[in-house]
């Protein structure tokens, strides 16, 4: 063999040359061996090193290797596309949507479906956005784990997302096999790990875990690709949070290269100060989005913490510790170092609170989030129903969805939801209305009143604000709903409602007499 010399630009010292490939910035060392040919020359490389502290006491300059053992010509240049990291592909993910437990903060949504059935902005359920994101992001190997009241979000699954065996809605009941119901996020994974195991043998290299209360639109192969460009063994995708709502979420602190030293999930007081991590954000909020490589979540929840039931308070904490935990940021400033930017919205709405203000923010002329994007749009159940007829209505910064009838009406900074029907005189400001499941013809609405019943919809001049009304409530005349007392918290279930965070929310099914004031 000839002895030749290879330059190497020094573009191929970049953030995105990963471990096992050229250079490892952590130990600033490139690879070991290299065996393989160049246009039929043979191209050899053992233990090449070059060491940080060679950096710094001028032994070499970083990026350049003066010459390499080879018989390629001297004038052969390798550049550093040659080096590129392997490009992450949706075939070798699979990813896995959490439904959730029982869905406490949401009741009383929750109280007949599981969170992720919950209907949003009109037409859509909670599910269809993780469900939306990963057809988008050309990931077709989905799971849904789901426990509680889940036969409405089984049902839309099927009629919306027909992939063959590629959706698995996993449903526990008390008493299969002598199981237990799901003990938390990381249980619930555990306890189906032998569908993890078997697409570990069919080239699934990496597993995507994600929320399903979660409001935001996101290429979910950005992130994969961050995670494979690291050789990370687990990725968080985190965002930057102030101090008011810290305490909510699961916070992180990092190193100056990206990679996650301290895990804490919703910390309080003292521990909450030591997130502290920035100025204008000083926190590092967790958005519940994980990817972890499928032999390290495998490793995790058979042997490393078979005990551990939840990610965000107990696995990844532990994990943070023993593994090359990297940080994914979204909508971040440049103070931290290696950051991936993501300018774009995303909201945690698995609160009564949040739930509502998210989707009244919708509303607006230049709102923050909108569902309808021509290049990713959001999927929800094909219901073919009727464009909504508007008789001499005023409808000022609204979403009225399909096959709704409204009649000389007034709809003011609302969501009118699909099959929704609003009578004469009708008011709604600031309402949250989630429609119906089917209609009522008018001759069964004619009889129903003629008996001093109240049919689906909302009677004539009822006046509603600060109120999301569930689906088919029946709402009688003369109603008046606008919590003038300012009423916080209030269980009247045998009236038809509760009170939360200060907003009303009417059952679903429940029946308002005509008159009743709340």
């Amino acid at each position: 063999m000839d002895l030749g010399s290879a330059t190497f630009k020094t573009n191929v010292y970049p953030s995105n040359v990963r471990k096992g490939s050229f250079m490892n910035r952590t130990s600033g060392s490139f690879v070991e061996s290299i065996n393989g040919g160049l246009n039929c020359r043979d191209l050899n490389i053992h233990q090449l090193k070059v060491l940080k502290s060679d950096i710094k006491v001028g032994k070499f300059k970083s990026g350049v290797i003066s010459s390499i053992l080879t018989n390629a010509d001297k004038e052969t240049t390798f550049h550093a596309p040659m080096f590129e990291p392997p490009q992450a592909d949706p075939r070798n993910i699979v990813s896995i949507i959490l439904g959730g437990g029982a869905g406490t903060r949401l009741f009383p949504l929750t109280g007949r479906r599981a969170k992720p059935a919950v209907p949003i902005g009109g037409c859509y359920r909670l599910i269809d956005i993780p469900m939306s994101n990963c057809i988008n992001s050309g990931i077709k190997k989905i799971f849904i784990m789901t426990q509680f009241n889940s036969f409405s979000l089984n049902r839309h699954l099927a009629r919306t997302y027909n992939f063959g065996n590629g959706v698995l809605a996993a449903t526990q009941t008390p008493g299969d096999s002598g199981k237990r119901w799901f003990q938390g996020t990381a249980d619930a994974v555990r306890q189906f790990i032998w569908v993890f195991e078997a697409a570990k043998t069919k080239n699934v290299e990496n597993i995507l875990i994600l929320s399903g209360d979660h409001l935001y639109r996101m290429d979910y192969m950005d992130f994969v690709q961050k995670h494979v460009n690291t050789n990370a063994d687990i990725t968080v995708s985190c965002l930057p949070m102030d101090d008011s709502r810290a305490s909510d979420f699961g916070l992180m602190k990092i190193d100056n290269r990206g990679r996650v030293i301290k895990f804490a999930e919703k910390p309080k007081g003292l521990e909450l100060n030591a997130m502290n991590d920035a100025v204008k954000y000083p926190y590092i909020a967790s958005m519940g989005v994980y990817v972890f490589k499928t032999d390290v979540l495998l490793k995790l929840l058979k042997w490393s913490y078979p005990h551990c039931n939840d990610f965000g308070s107990e696995i990844i904490p532990s994990a943070v510790r023993e593994h090359n935990v990297q940080l994914f940021v979204y909508r971040v400033s440049l103070l931290l170092c290696e950051a991936y930017l993501f300018n774009d919205y995303w909201e945690d709405i698995g609160t009564i609170k949040s739930f509502f203000d998210a989707n009244l923010a919708l509303t607006e002329q230049f709102p923050k989030f909108e569902f309808y994007d021509s290049k990713t749009p959001f999927y929800t159940s094909p219901r073919f129903l009727p464009p909504t007829k508007v008789e001499k209505c005023r409808i000022v910064d609204a979403i009225i969805s399909h096959g709704c009838f409204l009649r000389e009406c007034s709809v003011q900074h609302s969501i009118v939801g699909v099959r929704s029907r609003l009578e004469y005189g009708v008011e709604l400001k600031d309402t949250m209305m989630m429609g119906a499941d089917y209609y009522q013809t008018e001759s069964e609405i004619a009889s129903l009143l003629a008996e001093g019943k109240v049919p689906i919809g909302v009677g004539k001049n009822t006046r509603i604000r600060n109120c999301i009304i569930d689906k088919n409530a029946k709402i009688g005349r003369e109603v008046i709903i606008k919590n003038t007392d300012g009423v916080e918290e209030a269980d009247r279930s045998n009236e038809g409602f509760y009170i939360r965070s200060g907003i009303t929310a009417i059952l679903k099914n429940a029946t308002i007499k005509d008159g009743t004031i709340i």
